[in-house]
């Protein structure tokens, strides 16, 4: 059997990308997703956390000996060279176990979720792009809901990703995803059939 094809799953902070990911994975696409990636290879007992308690001090580790994320998110958010940092510790590491996966997983096609693909070496090692997208307003309401953070540092969590001009320019394929819940399903749902007739 031949490689599967790779979809390269990126899109804005609080644009869907979950959701979307969810949608393939119910219509039985193979998920590979760096977020859930990047919680893991943080976890207690992780060289990486060792390594950010090293570089930004033990109070960003809560008591249980995990990573206190809020306190380095809103760090990393108003510091760049603090992201910088931040990133050489984990974005390797991240990379590492993405190509791990992708290589072992099985199925027709594979969805790889990667919210920073523009500026990742993963872009190399994708078959396609597919974008999420939707307009600002949107990610800024949804980030103050679902993250309770104050409309200032959800701006500024946008400021530090790549443009929505970025992504789209990448992108082989685009869901919008500021509509209702059944729009988003009939765009996967379409994307699926693509998908399959490609493999």
């Amino acid at each position: 059997m031949s490689a599967p094809l790779r979809i390269g799953l990126t899109g804005g902070i609080a644009s869907g990308k979950s959701t979307v990911a969810d949608m393939f994975a119910e219509l039985g696409a193979t998920i590979i997703d760096t977020d859930v990636i990047a919680r893991e290879v943080v976890a207690p007992g992780r060289p990486a956390l060792d390594e950010i308690a090293a570089t930004f001090g033990d109070s960003f580790i809560d008591d249980d000996g995990s990573l206190d994320r809020g306190a380095l998110r809103k760090l990393v958010f108003a510091d760049d060279q603090a992201r910088q940092r931040l990133e050489a510790i984990v974005h390797p590491r991240i990379q590492d176990e993405t190509y791990r996966l992708t290589d072992q997983a099985k199925g027709h096609y594979q969805i790889i979720v990667v919210p920073l693909l523009v500026h990742s070496s993963l872009m190399d090692s994708v078959d396609r792009v597919l974008a999420v997208d939707c307009d600002e307003e949107t990610q800024i309401r949804r980030l103050t809901a679902r993250d309770a953070e104050s409309e200032e540092q959800a701006r500024r969590m946008l400021a530090a990703q790549s443009s929505r001009e970025e992504r789209l320019a990448i992108a082989d394929d685009v869901i919008r995803n500021d509509g209702s819940l059944a729009s988003t399903r009939d765009q996967v749902a379409a994307l699926h059939e693509i998908y399959r007739s490609l493999t």
